[in-house]
């Protein structure tokens, strides 16, 4: 009875690890360090928070436009392309959950028999859209000896007639990895020049320790080509707040696929997301500095670990370390969880180059982070 498209879309392994520490609790088992789940251990800031509160208290819990609150619309806008250097108006942001942005996107341009260019490892659901849009994603390999920057020569040997469109997130779900203003520009003159649209996911933006965020709808001749999503469940610890934004040259296609699912994003949720904007940013600000120690004090234990080895990453809030021993990434994550009660997630689910690897949010506090670990030399010496 299942159709034929959803059949051919895996399950996430990420939510499977989540859904296998569940049942472990469940059975008694309650001292399980998890750095499985890619959101932030903070709290919404106050103010976020009072704002939706106010909100609520004064009945704005109706409908709002499609595409959002002009309000938030003209904010984004602004703040995009002040900070990013994308030429959009209020007209070209459309306020929606940032996964939602991401699958409306394959809906809206993907046809069967497409071909999407997917750097490998990437986040795990990019495959899952492009196969329920019916098109086929096709890994680019990116390597640990090479800080997992995609390589533009590879883009380019990956092309053939059928490629639609290749999707860039930077900093990278899961390496880490900031892609160089260079690589992004490499890449830009090879969409020009084959015609090929970007899905650009920026929604760790703001997460960087060094160098710099660089916007592929900021460079020359990708305005038109680009379709970038953001949002503010990392940057605000706002993950289960659900709202973000697609930014398009034309939105019309996605929003009317809107118009069609949710409607709209929820009203009050909006109000909150202008505050978190406006507002101060220190909280934000203050929780990216404790994610830079968090990701050095991860760093230097790790490297006590025999037989593992680990990248610097620049960005985000994870790390994938890379352990040098004849096992598969997911007898790794069992062992981790079951034998030392850690949860990480397998680097396989996270495409071909993720083998032998694993991925490890350090958004958990310096004490978890401290115990996980010194469970998982453990667990791997024993290997």
């Amino acid at each position: 009875m299942v159709s034929q498209r959803l059949q051919a879309v895996p399950p996430s392994d990420t939510v499977a690890i989540s859904n296998l520490v569940s049942e472990m609790k469940a059975s008694g088992i309650d001292d399980i360090i998890s750095f499985s789940l890619g959101e932030p251990d903070f709290t919404t800031p106050g103010n976020v928070i009072d704002a939706a509160v106010d909100s609520l208290h004064k009945g704005f819990t109706h409908y709002t436009p499609s595409m959002g609150l002009p309000e938030l619309r003209k904010d984004i806008a602004d703040s995009t392309r002040a900070k990013n250097g994308i030429p959009c108006g209020p007209q070209n942001v459309l306020v929606t959950p940032t996964k939602q942005a991401i699958f409306m996107w394959a809906l809206a341009y993907l046809d069967p028999g497409d071909e999407v260019l997917i750097p490998d490892p990437a986040w795990v659901s990019y495959e899952a859209v492009v196969l329920l849009a019916g098109a086929k994603p096709v890994y680019v390999p990116t390597y640990f000896n090479e800080g997992y920057v995609i390589d533009p020569e590879r883009v380019r040997a990956a092309i053939t007639p059928k490629t639609k469109a290749i999707i860039i997130n930077s900093p990278s779900n899961p390496t880490g990895a900031v892609q160089p203003e260079d690589t992004l520009k490499a890449i830009a003159e090879i969409c020009v020049e084959k015609d090929i649209i970007v899905l650009a996911d920026e929604i760790y933006e703001h997460i960087i320790y060094s160098g710099k965020h660089v916007s592929l709808a900021s460079l020359p001749g990708m305005w038109e080509r680009t379709y970038t999503v953001s949002g503010l469940s990392k940057t605000y610890a706002m993950t289960g707040w659900r709202i973000g934004w697609l930014i398009a040259d034309d939105i019309k296609s996605i929003n009317k696929l809107q118009t069609h699912s949710i409607t709209c994003c929820t009203s009050f949720v909006q109000q909150a997301a202008i505050e978190a904007i406006e507002g101060p940013q220190e909280a934000r600000d203050a929780m990216v500095k404790e994610f830079k120690k968090r990701r050095d004090l991860a760093l230097d234990l790790l490297s006590e670990i025999k037989d593992l080895e680990c990248n610097k990453p620049d960005g985000a809030f994870y790390l994938f370390p890379r352990l040098d021993k004849d096992v598969d990434s997911n007898t790794v994550a069992k062992k981790l969880l079951q034998e030392g009660h850690v949860a990480v997630t397998p680097g396989r689910a996270f495409g071909p180059c993720g083998e032998g690897s694993f991925r490890m949010s350090y958004a958990a506090s310096e004490d978890d982070i401290t115990e996980g670990i010194a469970r998982m030399r453990k667990v791997l010496n024993s290997l």
